[in-house]
């Protein structure tokens, strides 16, 4: 019976470390697919909900306030990045308005996306 615990230890050891440890971050909104879709290391993220929530980092926000607020993470950052997850649904106007208060704040602006197969 002790050597059965043995391999029951060895199998739990294993699987731990081939797990995936990847946290997933943002809200579950449905990303546009690209061919090329890169990994950002995001301190900031804004997410724009199919039913135009915002949020900025998991926090509701309404738009008038993520100027604000970007300005505040942004502050004593030399090269700020804003990753932006939008839903597909979502009219480009909305996109282009979260986009444009980052670049005036002097961030660099990513659209977050699931690469195509």
């Amino acid at each position: 019976m002790s050597s059965m615990t043995d391999i029951i230890f060895l199998l739990l050891i294993f699987f731990m470390l081939t797990s995936n440890f990847v946290t997933p971050s943002g809200l579950p909104v449905s990303l546009p697919s690209s061919k090329t879709s890169d990994i950002v290391m995001q301190k900031i993220s804004v997410t724009i909900t199919e039913d135009m929530q915002y949020y900025l980092n998991d926090k509701p926000i309404a738009l008038e306030e993520i100027e604000p607020q970007l300005t505040e993470l942004l502050q004593g950052t030399e090269e700020g990045a804003v990753v932006l997850h939008v839903d597909k649904s979502v009219p480009v106007e909305h996109l282009v308005k979260v986009a444009g208060i980052a670049k005036n704040l002097n961030a660099s602006v990513t659209l977050a996306t699931v690469p195509t197969e």
